[in-house]
């Protein structure tokens, strides 16, 4: 069985699991999908788990959403063995503070 990321569709790559909704806002293990390390820095670097579990639920509003857009169309260019730096949102810098 190949290795493919389920967001970027990137394959031969290291997989982790993707809570879709996140386990702190009563995610299952039944809410998982299998996903690059790039792309779930990038999913947690984003959104927080309050918006992933009201907002981005499902694979697809993942794929859709405008800000992964862009980042799927990035990473897909790069070669799995590059590690990307991902920087939080703005958005999620303020709710830290």
């Amino acid at each position: 069985m190949e290795n493919r990321c389920e967001l970027c569709e990137r394959s031969e790559i290291t997989l982790t699991k993707h809570h879709i909704i996140p386990r702190e806002e009563g995610g299952t293990e039944k809410d998982i999908v299998m996903i690059c390390p790039d792309c779930h820095r990038q999913i947690h670097a984003l959104y927080s788990n309050q918006e992933l579990a009201l907002r981005l639920f499902t694979l697809e509003a993942l794929k859709n959403d405008e800000k992964l857009k862009k980042f799927i169309r990035f990473i897909k260019k790069q070669p799995v063995t590059k590690r990307t730096v991902v920087a939080k949102s703005k958005e999620q810098k303020r709710k830290k503070c």
